[in-house]
């Protein structure tokens, strides 16, 4: 599983310009069953997307994707975790400890 962090680079206003299609690519990959939950953090800065999948490098050409990236108007961190208990809504992501 994977936390992705956006951090905005730019100011509000030109985040604002790109919200369409970054929504637009979050249902792709909601769709795909990639991302589990989203949103703004608070402060508005940036955001907060959790994803599930086993290959990092897959995980990173998405972020890359991002309109928000590819407008330059924020980054990325990602961290990756093993979800070993999770709530029982989620028990299909739990995984087993490496």
């Amino acid at each position: 599983m994977f936390v992705l962090e956006l951090t905005y680079t730019a100011p509000v206003e030109r985040v604002d310009e790109l919200l369409e299609a970054h929504r637009e690519w979050l249902d792709t990959y909601y769709d795909e069953g990639v991302f589990i939950a989203s949103g703004r953090k608070n402060p508005r800065d940036g955001g907060v997307i959790l994803a599930v999948g086993d290959d990092r490098g897959q995980i990173e050409k998405i972020a890359a994707a991002d309109p928000f990236v590819i407008g330059g108007v924020c980054a990325y961190r990602i961290t990756e975790f093993h979800a070993t208990k999770t709530a029982a809504a989620l028990a299909e992501y739990r995984e087993r400890r490496p």
